[in-house]
This record gives structure tokens, C-alpha cells and sequence, in this order.
């Protein structure tokens, strides 16, 4: 004889409803949460304060993040003077580029757009 379990006998019931003589509560503290049409529990709500605290930073770091690029290209201690810079004369010389500064500059502005018009946009929520 085999030394495998057997799995085609189960002592578990096939059907999950409780049997007909058990008694059932009405109340809905024992009761999961309702299940959606694919069997996924349903979403929990998330707070509001949580939202918007969410909402407050994600601005936040963006409107910093986006300040530090526009500043770094123009500044001396930064830009002229970094390491990667100096290991590399040829990307220094493109580094030291006034469109390349602009574009990157660019970048932070629009970083900082970006912020203002998801604060703007979720203003109200």
C-alpha cells in the first residue's frame, strides 16, 4: 500500500451554508465583510483625514523636489563644482551648457505644475 493520503475522502461538508437545524444570529457583528460579484473582499474606506494628509504631502515633496531642481543647475556650490563633473571633463561641458541648465530647470518647473494643479484639482475632496 501506498504510503500517500488519500484526498477523494473529505469528513469536511462540500457546502459552506450551515446546516439546516443550526441556528443563525441576525445581527451583523459575527458576519465578514459582503464579498463582490469576482469573490474579492469588498474595499475598506479609507479615512478622510488619512486622504488628505496623503494629499498634503505628496504636494509637499513635490513642490520641494521640484524647487531643488530648478535651483540646482544655477548653483555654484552644486552644479560647478561637482565630483561627477570633475571625473568627467566631456559631461562637464555639457553639463555647463546653458540650454541643458534650462532644461533641466524646466523639469522642476514643471514638477512644481504638476503639484499646484494636484492641490488645485483635489481641492474640494
Amino acid at each position: 500500500m501506498s504510503q500517500q493520503p488519500d484526498f477523494s475522502t473529505s469528513s469536511m461538508p462540500t457546502n459552506p451554508a450551515p446546516a439546516t437545524g443550526a441556528s443563525t444570529s441576525s445581527s451583523n457583528e459575527s458576519a465578514p465583510l459582503a464579498d463582490d460579484v469576482m469573490g474579492r473582499p469588498s474595499p475598506q474606506r479609507i479615512p478622510h483625514w488619512l486622504v488628505r494628509t496623503e494629499l498634503y504631502l505628496r504636494v509637499l515633496l513635490r513642490m520641494y523636489i521640484g524647487l531643488a531642481i530648478c535651483y540646482a543647475p544655477w548653483s555654484q556650490l552644486f552644479w560647478d563644482q561637482n565630483p561627477l563633473f570633475v571625473q568627467y571633463p566631456t559631461l562637464s561641458i555639457y553639463a555647463a551648457n546653458g540650454a541643458v541648465r534650462g532644461i533641466i530647470s524646466g523639469l522642476g518647473l514643471l514638477n512644481i505644475w504638476i503639484a499646484l494643479q494636484d492641490a488645485i484639482r483635489h481641492r474640494n475632496e
